[in-house]
């Protein structure tokens, strides 16, 4: 389960990702296992990340994040457009709590 984020949280998250470029970019396939696994490595990697999901339809992206985020364990930090950013502690982070 992923951590919870108060609004400080994710205000000081949202900072800190908006120098960044999407890492992993979904495509018609949607959410397979590459797609979990790679998302997973990006985000035990950098904790960070932001994520391009491609798409017309606003609540199919939001659904499709939110698949993401179950499955990697991840948190949704912000979402502006097509482009997400994740967030998840890494491990040695999570071993305190």
């Amino acid at each position: 389960m992923p951590v919870p984020l108060t609004a400080r949280d994710r205000a000081r998250l949202k900072a800190r990702a908006h120098a960044l470029e999407p890492v992993v970019q979904v495509g018609q396939a949607g959410l397979t296992d590459a797609l979990a696994a790679e998302v997973d490595r990006a985000l035990a990697a950098h904790e960070l990340i932001k994520l391009k999901v491609g798409g017309t339809d606003r609540e199919a992206r939001a659904a499709l994040a939110g698949a993401i985020c179950a499955r990697v364990d991840a948190a949704l930090v912000a979402q502006v457009g097509k482009v997400f950013v994740l967030w998840r502690p890494r491990p040695e982070a999570r071993a305190g709590d």
